[in-house]
């Protein structure tokens, strides 16, 4: 696990808008070919694009996020690690 608040991160302490929208175009893909749920979900919750905005939102997603820069390095990060510091309002 990465500690955000010791290590220097590649980009911001949080979830960008682009890596959510990958995320949930992924997972909603997953969904479509067959893939389980892996979050309670609402009677009215069908589509595999909400499914996967719901997972996201309760937090259940196993991935990693691979930041990269121009010259090559990364950083692999927990989704986990990225939503934590996400304010909500």
């Amino acid at each position: 696990m990465i500690n955000l608040a010791k290590d220097a991160l590649i980009g911001p302490p949080k979830l960008t808008r682009f890596e959510r929208a990958r995320i949930v175009g992924a997972r909603s893909l997953q969904i479509s070919l067959g893939a389980p749920m892996l979050a309670p979900l609402p009677d009215e919750v069908v589509d595999p694009i909400d499914i996967a905005v719901v997972e996201l939102n309760e937090k259940v997603l196993p991935m990693t996020i691979r930041r990269t820069l121009p010259e090559g390095s990364f950083q692999d990060i927990p989704l986990m690690d990225l939503l934590k510091t996400r304010v909500l309002q």
